[in-house]
């Protein structure tokens, strides 16, 4: 079936225009589109289709939904649903996963045609990079929430803080010895507390960056003897590097702190038997990222994914990841990655998570240094 056989026609009072028109309106669409009829065979792709699909038109007309994606797909029953009430149905978050297509999370808009009886339309939107850009913006926005609680609690509770202290050592020359027990107490508690506070000034905001050219695969090295040596179980770490990355241009030891948190939590997530953590490197060409509210751009081509076949993270807790003291660990403060989460904005990063069970995935993208060629190229 071709596309001058779908009701692709305009409707009353539309601009005049042929089937073959409306084929060529859709082939210009940036996402893939495709009809199935009603025995779900496919009747039309276009153009980012046949890319999607990794097939042409001609070779793949007539071919069975259900012969190129598992029958358990929540795309197939979407089908089905929009066929039974007849109405435009939308679906996020769909996994398509195949040896053909590979694998890929998308959005999908399903509607009927009128003509053939029966024939569906979808329309996917692969959820790629756009979709962890708009929610690391959530993330820059959590780590800052802490770094305005931060330099709060510095300002308005250390200098009572010490008042208290500076009392309490006052009262301890005045009172019965009996009683000084109760004077130190007072002292050693005033004294935690500026410290846990100390251990806040880290995200105050003042980004003590001491950049220079670093060494990814240095930093992720590092990372993972320091983590081996803790003996904690006995995970199997799988590295894929791809050796032609060039510096990033950052502080050492704070890159070294983000992996460091992000693989030692993916050590505590997996079993003690068959615990595996994927360390992976890749340069992502010519990716850019609009600033939202400015013109600007951000080229962040160096990503790094941490990936563990642990049980997964609750889809509740998934969202707040990254929010101050939000944690799954008894005992944890819950700073962990938030601070992971200011580090990375400081170094003009993103980082983004996606976890199903058996699968969690943490990816750092980070901007590198470019030579006088490459910067010509990026203007």
């Amino acid at each position: 079936m071709s596309a001058a056989e779908l009701d692709l026609k305009p409707q009353p009072g539309a601009a005049a225009g042929t089937a073959a028109d409306a084929g060529g309106l859709l082939n210009a669409l940036p996402h893939p589109v495709i009809v199935v009829d009603a025995h779900d065979d496919i009747a039309f792709l276009n153009a980012a289709g046949e890319q999607f699909l990794a097939g042409s038109l001609a070779s793949l007309a007539g071919a069975n939904l259900q012969d190129l994606i598992p029958h358990d797909n929540p795309l197939l029953s979407l089908v089905g649903k929009v066929r039974k009430t007849g109405n435009s149905i939308t679906e996020h978050g769909i996994r398509l996963k195949t040896p053909r297509i590979g694998s890929h999370r998308v959005s999908v808009d399903a509607a009927p045609v009128g003509e053939p009886a029966g024939s569906v339309v979808l329309m996917l939107q692969v959820q790629t990079i756009a979709g962890k850009i708009d929610r690391s913006i959530t993330h820059r926005g959590a780590a800052r929430s802490v770094t305005a609680l931060a330099a709060m609690l510095g300002h308005e509770v250390k200098n009572p803080l010490s008042g208290i202290r500076g009392a309490a050592q006052l009262l301890d020359g005045l009172v019965a010895p009996e009683d000084r027990e109760l004077t130190r107490l007072i002292v050693e508690e005033a004294d935690r507390i500026v410290a846990l506070l100390e251990r806040m000034d880290v995200f105050t905001d003042r980004p003590w960056l001491e950049r220079q050219p670093v060494n990814i695969h240095e930093i992720l090295d590092h990372v993972i003897l320091l983590q081996k040596s803790a003996r904690t179980k006995p995970v199997r770490f799988e590295i894929r590097y791809d050796p032609s990355l060039p510096p990033v241009y950052g502080d050492r030891d704070q890159l070294i702190q983000v992996f460091l948190n992000i693989v030692k939590n993916a050590v505590e997530a997996v079993d003690s038997e068959g615990g595996e953590i994927i360390v992976q490197t890749a340069y992502q060409h010519g990716v850019r990222f609009a600033v939202p509210g400015s013109e600007s751009q951000m080229h962040l081509p160096l990503s790094v994914r941490i990936q563990d076949n642990g049980p997964g993270i609750p889809d509740d807790l998934r969202r707040h990841m990254f929010d101050p003291f939000i944690s799954t660990k008894p005992g944890g403060t819950g700073l962990g990655l938030a601070l992971v989460a200011k580090f990375v904005d400081d170094h003009g990063g993103v980082i983004d998570v996606e976890s199903q069970p058996r699968r969690t995935v943490f990816s750092v993208m980070l901007p590198v240094i470019l030579n006088s060629e490459e910067r010509t190229d990026e203007r």
